[in-house]
């Protein structure tokens, strides 16, 4: 039987994070048949389970859709690379692989922007479930039997004790797990490792499933629009193998394309703002205003210096030391090949009255001569990326034209609130300071950049208007909530249509506070969970078949 044969419960777009999650888990009912399809194809690349390995996978298209944003006047007019996972596994195959869950007021907010159910307390068992934590847990508050292994990042050198000696003496703490009962402070990164090795949601969720018979994978599987009969999804059209195929599910279609592709798939199916579609050649099916809107990203500053001795990532990567370092890899599983784009973290607070930290520093001891790309200096170096952890600032993506294969056009808005602005500024004057104490003196040789002429609020300005990147977090396009410019309902079905739910990271109302692939898991576990919920209360209804 060809692959997209056959009666499906549900079919699932989209192979991503979300995507492996779900497949697991509705599978795990055997009376039902699901399909997962994605546009990409399997994770065979040898550099996927090597943490390093993502240096070669960041540029390369076979695993990257490089999406960039549209120029705007606000980031100096450039165009900045989103990169965004493609393959089964998605962005989990080519990301940092750092595991931040947030801050428990983050969900209490979701909740209180409509999304019921979705609180600190109604998440935080989800989390523990996802986990197979390997680190300390001072707390109780971890979980050890999840999917997912979470390990802390194995190599501590002795410059990035250092840094978090600097931290401590600027009055900051050092933290045993930022995950546990209070995020602020300073350690090392936690990442979706297994024992050196990369631990993607392929590996985690899907590999498990995959001989269910109730079960298909299809790679490959290119989904150009949804199909609509009355006020019902039916199921997609699609291209594979060079064909058109229409593929129909008997309960539900589940989107999980991603926070860039869920509402691009939308907008080229007739859901969205009629002006929008109009303005791209597109008939209006069923309007739905907040499709594409409420883009959210988090935008980073790197900050470099000139380390005094050897010992970075920069010298350690190259010629023999890096031969060396590929021997102790495949000997031991550990040294440089198992870290990611953190080594040190920092959560920080950058002015009183605040309920949580507001930014996040990614320390490494590396520096860039070309960050987006990752291309590393000769002269050692060492780098801090600063980001504001919940940015008030929002953007929108939307199509260009009917053209599926074309990529949408991603505004991000960067830096448009006060709020923004200042976070960033006082987060990279903090990291200076940080530097500057007496426990980096031995590394830091001098500031390159911004370079000790920034001092001004202007100057932290410009040089963020000039330098700074997204670091992939882009989420919020198909917002989940209660109002009119909500896409979804908080049991992620979307509003004004049967059969169809988002179930991704477009459907967060707002940011979470750090890396956003945990919070993804969650919600495609939760999701899952409430799909099957749905099934059981209405079992008649749900198996209805499609004519």
């Amino acid at each position: 039987m060809h692959t997209l044969d056959g009666d499906w419960d549900y079919v699932i777009v989209g192979g991503g994070t979300a995507g492996c999650i779900l497949a697991n888990r509705l599978s795990e009912d055997p009376a039902v048949r699901v399909l997962l399809l994605e546009a990409g194809g399997e994770p065979r690349s040898p550099w996927i389970g090597i943490p390093a390995g993502f240096y070669k996978l960041l540029t390369n298209p076979r695993y990257n859709w490089h999406f960039a944003t549209e120029p705007e006047p606000a980031t100096g007019n450039r165009v900045i690379a989103v990169p965004r996972g493609k393959g089964l596994g998605g962005s989990t195959l080519i990301n940092g692989m750092i595991y931040v869950i947030g801050q428990p007021q983050d969900y209490d907010l979701w909740a209180q922007l409509g999304a019921r159910g979705w609180s600190w307390a109604d998440v935080a068992p989800v989390f523990r479930g996802i986990e197979a934590y390997r680190g300390p847990d001072p707390e109780g508050l971890r979980g050890r039997g999840g999917p997912l292994p979470v390990e802390v990042v194995a190599e501590h050198p002795p410059i990035a004790e250092a840094f978090i000696a600097a931290a401590e003496a600027a009055g900051h703490r050092r933290s045993a797990d930022y995950n546990g009962a209070a995020q602020d402070g300073f350690g090392y990164y936690q990442v979706n490792q297994d024992r050196g090795r990369r631990a993607s949601a392929a590996d985690a969720w899907l590999a498990p499933a995959r001989s269910r018979a109730n079960l298909r994978v299809a790679t490959g599987v290119f989904v150009t629009r949804l199909l609509l009969e009355g006020r019902r999804v039916t199921g997609v059209l699609a291209e594979h193998g060079g064909a058109p195929r229409a593929i129909t599910a008997r309960r539900e279609v589940v989107l999980a394309a991603g926070a860039i592709q869920s509402p691009q798939l939308l907008e080229l199916s007739g859901i969205g703002a009629p002006a929008v579609l109009a303005a791209a050649g597109i008939e209006t099916r069923h309007a739905l205003p907040g499709v594409g809107e409420n883009y959210l990203d988090h935008f980073c500053t790197r900050m470099n210096w000139r380390v005094r001795q050897p010992g970075t990532l920069n010298d350690r990567t190259r010629g023999l030391p890096l031969l060396a370092e590929v021997l102790r890899y495949g000997l031991s599983r550990r040294g440089v090949l198992t870290l990611g784009t953190g080594l040190a973290h920092g959560f920080v607070r950058t002015r009183p009255g605040l309920e949580g930290p507001d930014v996040q520093y990614f320390f490494m001891h590396a520096s860039y001569a070309n960050a987006a790309e990752r291309k590393l200096d000769r002269l050692p170096g060492m780098t801090i990326g600063v980001t504001q952890l919940r940015p008030q600032s929002r953007g929108t993506i939307h199509l260009r034209g009917p053209d599926p294969r074309q990529g949408p056009a991603i505004r991000p808005n960067f830096l448009a609130e006060d709020e923004d602005r200042r976070a960033m500024v006082e987060g990279m004057r903090m990291a200076r300071e940080i530097v500057g104490q007496a426990p980096m003196d031995a590394f830091r040789d001098h500031e390159m950049s911004p370079g000790p002429a920034c001092q001004s609020a202007a100057d932290w300005l410009a040089f963020a208007r000039a330098n700074g990147q997204t670091i992939y977090h882009v989420a919020g396009t198909c917002r989940m909530g209660t109002d009119a410019g909500a896409v979804v309902d908080p049991e992620l079905r979307l509003h004004g249509l049967e059969g169809l739910r988002v179930v991704d990271a477009s459907v967060m109302p707002a940011m979470v506070s750090g890396n956003t692939q945990a919070a993804v898991m969650m919600i495609a576990e939760k999701g899952a969970a409430l799909i099957r919920a749905a099934a059981r209360a209405h079992p008649a209804s749900a198996a209805r078949a499609v004519a």
